[in-house]
């Protein structure tokens, strides 16, 4: 069974449809990467996927349970985790403080269990030396690493990644790229939107196109990136 199904997903804005009848199956353990150019509707996905907003049509399931309707913190007990583009911590909160609020209230965990759990991310996001700073004051690659240390502290079974790798250098990259191929081995399943295609394609399976709200293709990265077409809309390169 797939863990994360969209079927015949559509919305709108006004008369802007910025998500228009995607349909996909993310399966247990996958990580799928999607690209596509600004506006095409990658980030208002996730937000159909999270519950942040409602489609007008179609359904969002996990685990087969249509939860088409059911409030975004219901899914994040449920399963889902995720990192926003702009990276969104309490900022008068130290790392360790955020890690304990995402454990508590998105992983059910509490006491002596929640405090091992979350100093177990902070060395395996390489936040510990941070942990007990105010994560306000943290740098642009700590603010990324808390982002998705604090999906991993509600114990998601799918994490949803948002542009995580931009605006980090070559090597903040392959470290984060690191850290993302260790949780992905461990059998969480991922969707990752991503400009740096080298590190999108050193993680995932499977790579979807989006354009204007649809999906344009899905199919293994080589494939994908093959295409005349995808290259044509999304590298601006002439098929």
């Amino acid at each position: 069974m797939s863990i994360l199904s969209l079927r015949s997903v559509s919305k709108s804005f006004g008369a802007l449809k910025v998500t228009d009848d995607v349909s996909f199956d993310l399966q247990p353990g996958e990580a799928l990467g999607i690209i596509g150019p600004n506006g095409a509707g990658k980030s208002t996905m996730f937000n159909l996927i999270t519950g942040n907003i409602a489609p007008d049509q179609g359904q969002v399931f996990l685990d087969g349970r249509d939860v088409t309707r059911t409030p975004p913190m219901q899914r994040v007990v449920a399963g889902v985790g995720r990192s926003f583009q702009i990276p969104q911590p309490f900022g008068d909160l130290t790392v360790y403080e955020n890690l304990l609020v995402a454990a508590r209230f998105g992983g059910g965990l509490g006491g002596r269990e929640a405090g091992v759990f979350c100093m177990d991310i902070l060395d395996r996001t390489g936040l510990g030396p941070v942990a007990e700073k105010k994560a306000g004051g943290l740098s642009l690659l700590q603010r990324k690493r808390l982002e998705l240390a604090r999906a991993m502290a509600t114990r998601p079974r799918v994490i949803l990644l948002d542009e995580i790798a931009g605006g980090l250098t070559d090597g903040e990259c392959v470290e984060l790229v690191a850290t993302i191929r260790a949780i992905h081995a461990e059998g969480t399943a991922i969707v990752w939107i991503e400009h740096v295609l080298h590190a999108l394609n050193s993680v995932v399976e499977r790579l979807m196109v989006l354009n204007f709200g649809r999906m344009l293709m899905i199919g293994a990265p080589d494939e994908v990136m093959a295409s005349a077409q995808v290259r044509e809309i999304y590298l601006g390169i002439e098929a």
